[in-house]
């Protein structure tokens, strides 16, 4: 049997992030680093939905317990249609979409 690794401080989060494309359609996924995330998706390395929608940026974000909680959370919402992401997600209004460039560092 092999023996667990003990971890310092506390366990690393997972989260569902969505996306708003330069197209304006949503991109749903999850991740440790958000914010590394969505750099690589806008450097082109990440999924290939958003490497031909670039620039992509953040709309959305919740924190899961674990990468089993965050897979079974990304597969509920990818089933949801547009007007369903928008309304359940809080993405109403002006100020939530409308593309806003980011630049990663």
């Amino acid at each position: 049997m092999r023996a667990r690794k003990k971890t310092k401080g506390p366990l690393p989060r997972w989260y569902l992030y969505a996306l708003e494309c330069a197209d304006r359609t949503l991109y749903v996924g999850i991740a440790k680093d958000v914010e590394k995330r969505i750099c690589v998706h806008n450097s082109g390395r990440g999924a290939k939905y958003t490497s031909t929608r670039r620039p992509v940026r953040l709309v959305y974000s919740e924190a899961c317990s674990d990468v089993g909680e965050a897979l079974r959370r990304e597969r509920e919402v990818k089933r949801w249609s547009r007007p369903k992401k928008i309304k359940r997600l809080g993405l109403e209004g002006p100020a939530k979409l409308g593309l806003r460039r980011r630049r990663c560092a």
